[in-house]
């Protein structure tokens, strides 16, 4: 596979887990499996999610992918613009501190700072659920770049450098992928380039012993989220398996599952991805008169893949 085929599954395989773990959020482990008890699952909606609906996680993504598209490149005023507009759409769903931030009337280069100053709270997973577009259009541009892209994106809204670092990491993982080496390996060198203060705490869930029974906050929370998705990843061999795996979780299913597509999609490719779930598939997107499809996101990715030698 060339790394742009790859970049086609990175960035279909966040929006199908989007979509596919959406009507089981919040639920409790074993959910999926209780649903489709021989792992055979379906676009099945809930939840207030249409089969195969996917949610603020793709919408997000969407965003980030046609400002880089647009601009050519990083334009974070323009990407905080769209943000805001979608934010103030009424979207079916957004997560609380970004919605606090992207509607504090506050500028781009300090609402989130802000938020981070007064409420001391700001590492959910929200900066990594929307990192497909970024990290495949950085990709090209080698570790040290699209590390620091992720750590910029990711500040928008989340003030905390924990989300920080943990974008940053996604980012490296999938670059990796998208060369057809294994992300699993290059965890050592992404975490030699996170922050002294943050190192221990990625190190810890990142860990090939780590498992997701033993995160100490809800998976909401950016380092279990990452630390499953790593996890589902390397216990099982398969797109689908490793979905199965990240859903059956429970609690914030459509992150987790979006992050672990990313990653599987990048690894395993589009095609490994089950045309059941691709083809229901569909991203409304709030303040906009659209509906983006599986064809539309590949052909995304292919724009944005080449976007860097």
């Amino acid at each position: 596979m060339t790394p742009t085929t790859r970049a086609m599954g990175a960035i279909l395989g966040s929006a199908v887990g989007d979509a596919l773990g959406a009507p089981f959020e919040f639920g409790l482990p074993g959910v999926f499996l209780d649903r489709f008890p021989d792992g055979v699952g379906e676009m099945c909606g809930g939840g207030g999610w249409d089969p195969g609906e996917a949610t603020d996680d793709t919408q997000m993504a969407v965003l980030v992918g046609e400002s880089l598209l647009d601009r050519d490149g990083l334009d974070l005023p323009d990407i905080f613009d769209r943000f805001r507009h979608w934010a103030a759409s009424e979207p079916k769903d957004i997560g609380l501190q970004t919605e606090d931030v992207l509607t504090s009337g506050d500028p781009w280069d300090t609402a989130a700072a802000l938020h981070f100053q007064v409420n001391g709270r700001a590492a959910g997973n929200g900066s990594l659920m929307r990192a497909s577009t970024s990290a495949v259009f950085f990709a090209g541009s080698g570790r040290e770049a699209s590390m620091a892209a992720a750590r910029r994106i990711a500040a928008l809204t989340h003030g905390d450098r924990a989300a920080w670092e943990g974008t940053s990491v996604l980012h490296e993982l999938v670059r990796v992928a998208l060369l057809g080496e294994d992300p699993l390996s290059a965890v050592p060198t992404a975490l030699a380039a996170v922050a002294a203060p943050h190192h221990d705490r990625w190190a810890t869930v990142l860990a090939p012993s780590w498992h997701p029974d033993d995160a100490t906050e809800f998976n909401g929370a950016v380092w279990p989220c990452l630390g499953s998705a790593v996890w589902a990843l390397r216990t099982t061999a398969s797109f689908e398996a490793a979905l199965v795996a990240a859903i059956d979780l429970g609690g914030d299913t459509d992150t987790v599952a979006a992050v672990t597509g990313m990653l599987a999609g990048a690894v395993y490719g589009p095609d490994a991805i089950p045309s059941r779930w691709s083809t229901p598939l569909h991203v409304p997107l709030p303040g906009q008169d659209r509906v983006l499809h599986a064809q539309d996101l590949v052909t995304m990715a292919a724009a944005l893949a080449p976007a860097r030698p």
